[in-house]
């Protein structure tokens, strides 16, 4: 096992500026000649934004709420990865070859990486949001667990890294303030982790209005029911257990750990809290974005 091991925990490497997970960068020469289909609908997040709740929630709305036909595969085989590559699984452009119409494409690309195609055919994106506090204690936790990111070190030193940008797929104030610039220009139904879990069934009325789908109510409900933090994370079709260990080791910690919003004020300390809120005011200043740091 020793010979996979050392093949992660590679540094990032850069495409134009962005520092990408290195496998996902050596893909991003094939993924700009995909085939866009014109009923395909995107999934757009900075990661631990709740990428992989929308995704059921969206393969649950195209299943008609059928649950088994929702455990067909993993959540990653359903929705492909745009962008993902890893030793010994199919890449996400390979998984999509396999993927019926309509298909559900998720990404975690800045615009500045995303396929221009997809831009160009107006794609229809569903954007989550979360806020910056709790995404960077997430991700600190799944750069831990998920091997293909570069060691983490210290809390502390992540925490740094995640201020300056110097993580997988770069700044997180850059990401949420282009794709919410995005929304003047291109149809993108943009949405918050905070919203979602304060009313789950309002926000999925906006994705199936957006959509121009609708499903009784009792289909909605049921919807919420099976997309909730609890149910998901014991269903090994979208909690991420089938991947082998060497690529995420859940021991370290779970994919899917907490699902709750202000999660962060457990692990910032007071002197981090303060230098985080200086930076968040200078970064978001003049923007008409707003998060909730807790429910």
């Amino acid at each position: 096992m020793e010979l996979i091991q050392d093949s992660f925990r590679q540094p990032l490497k850069y495409v134009k500026g962005v520092p990408l997970i290195s496998y996902f960068a050596e893909a991003m020469g094939p993924l700009q000649n995909f085939q866009v289909w014109p009923n395909d609908l995107l999934i757009s997040t900075y990661p631990k934004s709740g990428t992989t709740w929308v995704s059921e929630i969206l393969d649950m709305i195209y299943q008609g709420g059928d649950l088994e036909k929702c455990r067909r595969a993993p959540i990653f085989m359903r929705v492909p990865f745009l962008e993902f590559s890893a030793p010994g699984i199919p890449s996400g452009i390979e998984t999509l070859k396999n993927t019926p119409a309509p298909r559900l494409l998720k990404t975690h690309l800045p615009l500045s990486l995303l396929p221009q195609v997809l831009l160009d055919q107006k794609v229809k994106v569903i954007y989550v949001a979360r806020n910056a506090k709790d995404v960077a204690v997430s991700y600190y936790h799944f750069y831990n667990m998920a091997k293909v990111h570069p060691d983490p070190g210290t809390w502390d030193d992540f925490l740094e890294k995640f201020m300056a940008g110097e993580v997988s797929y770069g700044s997180w104030f850059q990401h949420v303030q282009e794709w919410w610039e995005l929304t003047h220009t291109h149809p993108v139904l943009y949405l918050f982790y905070e919203d979602m879990k304060e009313d789950p069934k309002r926000e999925i009325q906006k994705i199936l209005e957006f959509m121009g789908h609708s499903l009784p109510e009792e289909t909605v409900d049921r919807i919420v029911q099976y997309t909730s933090f609890k149910e998901m994370k014991k269903n090994p079709m979208a909690n991420y257990s089938t991947l082998p260990t060497e690529i995420m080791d859940h021991n370290i910690s779970a994919f899917m750990r907490k699902g709750i919003a202000g999660d962060w004020k457990s692990t910032f300390t007071v002197a981090q809290n303060e230098r985080f809120d200086a930076h968040y005011a200078e970064k978001m200043a003049g923007s008409s974005l707003s998060f909730r740091f807790q429910l």
